[in-house]
C-alpha cells in the first residue's frame, strides 16, 4: 500500500479532519485524523493493518509474540495487526493515571512485544504504554503505527514503524496562528486534556 492509498483510505471514510484541534499532546493543529473512523469498516481496518505489518521487516514479524496497544487509539489496529501477525493482541488502559494491563491480560516472561498506536505525535503515551509492557515482564522489539505526525521526532527507545508519516505542523498554545487562534479549539479524541 502506497502513501496516496493510505490517504485515500482516510479520506474515504471522512478520518482527515480540518479545523482548530487541540490534541491529546496538548499542542494544536488545523488538521486531525480520526483513526476510529478509519478503522470503523472492519475491511479497512484489516487493509491497513496488513499493510502496516508489511511494514515490518520479516524477521522481525517472526520474532513477535503479543501485541499490545495503548486505549483507547490504539485496541482496533493492535487487534487487527494480532490477526495480521498471528499472534494475540491486548491492551493497557489507564484507570488510575498510568498505564497497566488490566481484565486478566498477562504477558508471559520472555514475550516479544510489537506496541502498536494509531497516531504519534509527540510519543509520550507511547513510551509510557512501552513502560507499562516492560513492567509487565515483556520485552518490546518494536512499535508501529499507523500515522508518524512528529515529523521524525518521535524516539519511542525501539525501532519504529509508521504506515505513513504526515507531517502537518502542530502549535504549542502559546504558538497558535491568528488563523486558528480566532475559531474555538475542539478536542475529538479520547483523552482528556493534559
Amino acid at each position: 500500500m502506497q502513501e496516496e492509498d493510505v490517504l485515500a483510505e482516510f479520506r474515504a471514510s471522512q478520518a482527515l479532519l480540518e479545523g482548530h484541534f487541540l490534541l491529546s499532546s496538548g499542542r494544536h493543529s488545523a488538521h486531525y485524523l480520526q483513526c476510529a473512523r478509519v478503522l470503523m469498516d472492519p475491511m479497512r481496518a484489516g487493509r491497513l493493518a496488513s499493510a502496516l505489518a508489511g511494514k515490518l521487516p520479516r524477521d522481525l514479524r517472526k520474532e513477535i509474540t503479543r501485541v499490545v496497544s495503548p486505549a483507547m487509539g490504539g485496541i482496533i489496529i493492535g487487534h487487527e495487526m494480532g490477526r495480521a501477525l498471528g499472534v494475540e493482541a491486548m491492551f493497557v488502559e489507564r484507570p488510575s493515571g498510568t498505564f497497566e494491563l488490566r481484565r486478566g491480560f498477562a504477558l508471559q516472561p520472555g514475550d516479544k512485544v510489537l506496541m502498536v498506536e494509531d497516531v504519534v505525535t509527540t510519543g509520550l503515551s507511547s513510551r509510557e504504554a512501552i513502560r507499562a509492557i516492560e513492567e509487565a515482564g515483556g520485552q518490546v522489539v518494536a512499535a508501529a503505527a499507523l500515522v508518524d505526525r512528529s515529523g521524525g521526532t518521535a524516539d519511542l527507545g525501539v525501532p519504529f514503524y509508521p504506515l505513513i508519516a504526515l507531517n502537518f505542523p502542530t502549535y504549542a498554545p502559546d504558538e497558535v496562528p491568528p488563523h486558528l487562534a480566532t475559531t474555538p479549539a475542539i478536542k475529538p479524541g479520547s483523552r482528556a486534556k493534559p
